[in-house]
């Protein structure tokens, strides 16, 4: 598939020809990241790094702990290592310093070594320096410690010129008769969504700039050129899912509505009755779309949606699935999700002055010290349960209130999620003693009030 690629000179997003000819001003990084993200993955390069001028890393960490991202350039000590995984980072691009010694103190499946070459020799030092080495030497001695390759034609990187898919090709086979079977990624000349499509159907993505900055690649049409359908009708089915994972419905896509879809950041489908359908155009119910997802075989699509009003289903629910319970919602929706709906409702309800009569959780956001209190005792409470049934029920009672403070706050459970989703990409870990006075006490603590 497509991966958009943000090159950084000195804190902007930029594109280099051949690495080295200054070609285009392309903006914020942090502006472009949000409008690619919608594609799935990103690749981040930090160039000043890369040359040995500079450094952007702060602002490549922040980027990975924000959005999916592969992220190198200039990656030569284990420091720099640590901090671009421990930010989040779902892959590291390793070029000059992808060596067996270096690689190995690290997890496999998020490395993948930067295999830039020029006339067939892999290139190191911001491509400056020849290892003398084939690719597929280099791939031969690498496979075992990386999880990903990605290999640049530097000739023609940022030249528009197209690829030449019979060496392509060659140059993929070599990769894969060397002893490497993770993922395969191609980058420089990319130009068209057929050329991205040829490389996805060899089980290799395109890392893909100048032709996106320039507006002669559009990112809707890789995207859809990479899809097949078995269908009489050529439409893809299109399971519809929310922030937190849970499937709101089932529509239908095509190239147009996906184009609009990814155009427009929001939900637009096929329906084989009104034709193209903008979900809330006549309800108000819109969706804002998050990212889209292929499935393996790619003849189906996943749309993560941030969804507004009643719901999804035209029966008023926010689901279509399940039963409908008194509160309003599907059936699917349960646990965090429901949690967080129902506070952030009550939250809405209390500004507009509109909260039922005698709400407990609308006392929690207008009495103030209240919230506190009880997130206090709860859990102090947890601390002291012993059973599994107890340790639930007292741990349930905490988290109510903890979404409460989340809605306060104007954030939710589901950014907690992905807080912990990113935490668990860390590679460095905290001793994670208890702070004083609780590291003094224990559980005494909660109970004399010192807290």
């Amino acid at each position: 598939m497509l991966i958009p690629s943000i090159d950084i000179l000195g804190g902007r997003a930029v594109q280099l020809v051949g690495g080295e000819r200054f070609e285009l001003d392309c903006g914020d990084p942090l502006e472009l990241a949000e409008r690619f993200s919608v594609l799935g993955e990103l690749a981040v390069v930090d160039l000043d790094a890369a040359m040995g001028s500079g450094s952007n890393l702060e602002l490549v960490a922040e980027l990975a702990s924000r959005w999916p991202c592969r992220v190198g350039g200039g990656v030569r000590d284990e420091s720099t290592m640590r901090r671009l995984l421990d930010s989040g980072a779902r892959s590291v691009m390793v070029g000059t310093r992808a060596t067996p010694e270096f690689l190995s103190a690290f997890p496999r499946e998020r490395l993948i070594a930067a295999l830039d070459f020029k006339r067939g020799v892999v290139m190191t030092e911001g491509w400056k320096t020849s290892t003398g080495a084939s690719v597929a030497d280099k791939a031969a001695v690498l496979a075992p410690y990386v999880g990903g390759i990605i290999v640049t034609a530097i000739e023609i990187e940022g030249s528009l010129s197209g690829i030449d898919l019979n060496a392509s090709r060659a140059l993929v086979e070599s990769i894969r008769a060397a002893g490497f079977d993770g993922v395969l990624t191609l980058a420089g000349g990319v130009s068209s969504a057929a050329e991205v499509a040829t490389l996805d159907a060899m089980g290799v993505d395109a890392q893909v700039g100048m032709a996106l900055y320039k507006g002669v690649l559009d990112p809707a049409d890789a995207f859809a050129a990479c899809l097949s359908s078995d269908r009489p009708d050529g439409l893809w089915p299109t399971v519809v899912c929310d922030e937190s994972g849970v499937a709101l419905g089932l529509a239908y896509s095509d190239a147009e509505s996906l184009k609009a879809a990814i155009t427009e950041r929001s939900g637009v489908y096929r329906s084989r009755r009104r034709g193209l359908w903008r979900k809330g155009e006549s309800s108000g119910d819109r969706q804002t779309l998050l990212r889209v997802d292929a499935d393996c075989d790619r003849d189906a699509l996943r749309f993560t949606v941030r969804q507004s009003g009643a719901g999804f289903c035209h029966r008023g629910t926010r689901t279509c699935f399940g039963a409908v319970g008194a509160a309003g919602f599907g059936g699917d929706d349960r646990g965090f999700a429901l949690v967080s709906r129902t506070t952030e409702r009550r939250l809405a309800e209390v500004a507009a002055g509109e909260a039922p009569a005698g709400s407990y959780t609308a006392r929690l956001f207008t009495e103030p010290g209240l919230l506190d209190a009880k997130i206090a005792e709860e859990a102090a409470e947890l601390c002291e349960a012993r059973g599994p049934g107890r340790s639930a029920e007292e741990a349930a009672d905490l988290v109510y209130f903890v979404s409460v403070k989340l809605a306060s706050d104007g954030t939710s459970l589901a950014d907690v999620e992905r807080v912990l989703d990113r935490r668990a990409l860390r590679v460095t870990r905290r001793p994670g003693n208890a702070k004083s006075p609780y590291r003094e006490q224990g559980n005494e603590a909660w109970k004399t009030g010192i807290h």
